[in-house]
């Protein structure tokens, strides 16, 4: 029992780890400046994209292209643009990963 309570903390500790850079990666590369977790901004929420996309097959990648790519009309007018180069794959898939998490 003291091992499964052990491996359950290092498990929570290593989520909230994950989490705090995820929320940092996204403050370097500036999405918080249009989205927030739970409310709308200029962007949705990351609440809001997780919800929509739950279930959703290939969403992790569709997001991950939309994300580099840019795009408009799935959440309004108001354009996101494009963040390929400036932002690396493997932070844009994190950032994805991470979004998807959000409840």
């Amino acid at each position: 029992m003291k091992r499964f309570a052990l491996l359950l903390a290092s498990c929570l500790a290593l989520s909230a780890l994950n989490a705090q850079a995820s929320m940092d990666l996204a403050k370097k590369h500036n999405c918080m400046a249009c989205h927030a977790i739970d409310k709308k901004v200029v962007g949705p929420a990351f609440k809001d994209v997780a919800a929509k996309y739950k279930g959703v097959k290939d969403a992790e990648t569709t997001l991950i292209n939309k994300v580099k790519k840019g795009g408009s009309g799935v959440w309004g007018p108001v354009p996101m643009p494009a963040n390929s180069p400036q932002v690396s794959d493997a932070d844009i898939k994190a950032l994805v990963k991470w979004v998807l998490t959000q409840k």
